[in-house]
C-alpha cells in the first residue's frame, strides 16, 4: 500500500513539481495550499507524514505544527524559503521532525521522507516487542501506551520526548552518544551542529524536575553523550 502524504504548499509549481516527482516514487499526495484547511485534510486522508511550508495563507506552518502535534502522531517535515536558524530551532520544539530549507533537490527530499518514515516504522516496531514496562523507583514507562509516569503522575511528553525517554531508559547506567541519537531516533546522521537531540533533553529535564544546571537524572557527559541514571528516582 503507497504510503501517503499531505502537502501543505502555496506555490503552485513548486507543489506540482513535488507532487508529481513524490507519485513518481509511489506515494500517494494530497496537496492542500492553504493553512486554515490542513487540519481538516489531515483528518479526513490520515497520512503517514505531512510536508508543512511555514508561510501558508489563512494559517502559517508553527501555528499548524503545535496544532497537529496534539493529534497527529507521524512524520512533519517543515518546508520552508526561510534560512534563519531561529525559525529551525522554533519548529523542532513545536514538533516536527526535520527542516528542509527550498530550494530542494526532490530526490533529496524523497530521501529525507523515506529516512523519516524508516525511522517512524522502526520505533513503532520496537514498541511492538518492548517490555510491558520499564520501572525507576518513582519513574515508570510503558512503551506499548506511550505512557511515562512520576510519582503516579503522567508526563506531558510529546511522542518525540516519549521515545528519546524511552531510548535513554532501555539504555539506563550507559552513555550514549548523539551519534546513536541521531540515527536511531532521529533518522539522520549527526552533522555536529545540529541541537535538535538538546533541545528535547532539555525538555524532558524540565518536565522531570531535573536541575538543568546540574541534572541528575538525565546527565550530559561533555564530549560523549547523555545518560539516564536509574538509581536517581526514589519513592
Amino acid at each position: 500500500m503507497n504510503k501517503k502524504i499531505v502537502l501543505a504548499e502555496d506555490d503552485q509549481k513548486l507543489a506540482r513539481l513535488i507532487l508529481d516527482y513524490l507519485e513518481q516514487n509511489g506515494f500517494s499526495v494530497s496537496w492542500e495550499p492553504r493553512g486554515d484547511r490542513v487540519l481538516h485534510v489531515v483528518q479526513r486522508m490520515q497520512p503517514d507524514l505531512i510536508i508543512l511550508d511555514l508561510m501558508l495563507p489563512g494559517r502559517d506552518g508553527f501555528e499548524l505544527c503545535r496544532d497537529l502535534r496534539q493529534t497527529f502522531q507521524g512524520p512533519i517535515l517543515m518546508f520552508t524559503a526561510r534560512q534563519s536558524d531561529i525559525d529551525q530551532v522554533l519548529g523542532l520544539e513545536l514538533g516536527a521532525d526535520d527542516y528542509v530549507v527550498k530550494p530542494v533537490e526532490p530526490r533529496v527530499l524523497v530521501a529525507r521522507i523515506n529516512a523519516l518514515l524508516r525511522r517512524t516504522h522502526d520505533v513503532s516496531h520496537k514498541v511492538q516487542n518492548a517490555a510491558a514496562e520499564l520501572s525507576f523507583g518513582a519513574l515508570v514507562l510503558k512503551p506499548k501506551s506511550r505512557v511515562a509516569t512520576l510519582h503516579n503522575q503522567a508526563l506531558d511528553l510529546t511522542s518525540h520526548e516519549f521515545e528519546l525517554l524511552l531510548y535513554l531508559a532501555e539504555r539506563a547506567g550507559t552513555v550514549v552518544t548523539r551519534e546513536q541519537i541521531h540515527r536511531d531516533i532521529i533518522g539522520r546522521e549527526y552533522d555536529g551542529l545540529d541541537r535538535t537531540v538538546d533541545m528535547r533533553v532539555s525538555h524532558i529535564r524540565k518536565k522531570l524536575g531535573d536541575d538543568h544546571q546540574k541534572p541528575e537524572m538525565l546527565k550530559t557527559i561533555w564530549g560523549k553523550g547523555y545518560l539516564l541514571v536509574p538509581e536517581a528516582w526514589s519513592e
